[in-house]
């Protein structure tokens, strides 16, 4: 009985895990997300996509689009640029309808009169909702080079 229980165990533990690391069902959403990614100003999704948490490299927060772009204006922060790393993105779609997103970005930006370029880790949050797929959480860490040097 206990070599039973332990055996079923096992295999509940490992089918789980397995279930954890799918990065291949859902190839048609996982498409969509990947295209949203590659396409500049459309991770910002269609215009109904308003109701999003944004976590900004400072540590301030933003509750809306239109608060996360007060915030860009104040602190004088124009992005020109932010282009995914090609092969960096880890795409894992839930029931179709939600998606956690990773992926490495090569930032151009000017901050303050200033012109930077940097490589951000970005972890997004979409729904799907009739207007299609939307960003609603997202947060950037700047990736120090010199301690992990990026390919």
């Amino acid at each position: 009985m206990k070599t039973t229980s332990l055996i079923i165990l096992s295999l509940l533990a490992t089918t789980r895990a397995f279930a954890q690391l799918d990065t291949v069902s859902y190839a048609k959403e996982r498409r969509e997300i990947k295209a949203l990614l590659h396409s500049p100003g459309a991770a910002n999704g269609p215009a109904a996509c308003t109701d999003i948490i944004m976590v900004g490299a400072k540590g301030d927060i933003s509750f809306s689009a239109q608060e996360h772009k007060a915030v860009q204006t104040k602190e004088k922060l124009i992005f020109k640029s932010v282009k995914p790393v090609p092969g960096t993105e880890i795409i894992r779609v839930y029931g179709g309808t939600s998606a956690v997103v990773n992926w490495l970005a090569d930032v151009q930006l000017n901050v303050d009169g200033r012109d930077l370029a940097l490589k951000v880790r970005r972890l997004e949050v979409y729904v799907k909702k009739a207007a299609g797929w939307c960003r609603v959480a997202g947060q950037g860490t700047e990736v120090d080079e010199k301690m992990f040097p990026v390919r």
